[in-house]
């Protein structure tokens, strides 16, 4: 493992044991930081870099060590490998696509033209509907269109 991930992987411990002190839910971080939740929640836990004042204000909140606050604003990796298909939620977005996928490339194809969706420019969000068999959850990727350029 490298320093980097291991400096990574402390302030992740730190941050998700900060949330759990606080009183504070992702939903509150995400509020004071007037970022969108599914980001906040990414960008705390290690998957984007938080400019200076967004990672000094959330080391305030969260009561956080400068270590911690530093780690924020670093450039993250991105990809974690095959570790996180242990997670059995994580795991069914890779069944999802495994079984999707193919489809959803054909159907954007067929809809935009030869491109792709991007992960880069993109909103998500997570809702709950609520439904008599059971609650449904719905994600929603709203992502830019890149078209290819030959």
């Amino acid at each position: 493992m490298t320093d980097w991930n291991a400096r990574r992987d402390e302030a992740t411990h730190n941050i998700r044991t900060a949330v759990a002190r606080s009183e504070s839910s992702w939903s509150d971080l995400a509020e004071e930081l007037d970022r969108p939740l599914l980001w906040t929640i990414a960008a705390l836990l290690g998957s984007h870099a938080l400019p200076a004042e967004l990672a000094q204000k959330a080391g305030q909140l969260l009561d956080l060590d400068e270590e911690t606050v530093l780690a924020l604003q670093e450039q993250p990796y991105r990809i974690a490998g095959d570790v996180l298909k242990a997670d059995p939620t994580i795991y069914r977005f890779y069944e999802l696509l495994g079984v999707y996928g193919p489809a959803l490339k054909e159907a954007i194809h067929e809809e935009f033209g030869d491109g792709i969706m991007s992960a880069i420019n993109c909103n998500v969000e997570l809702s709950r509907r609520e439904d008599p068999e059971g609650d449904r959850v719905r994600i929603v990727i709203d992502g830019k269109f890149l078209k290819y350029q030959w």
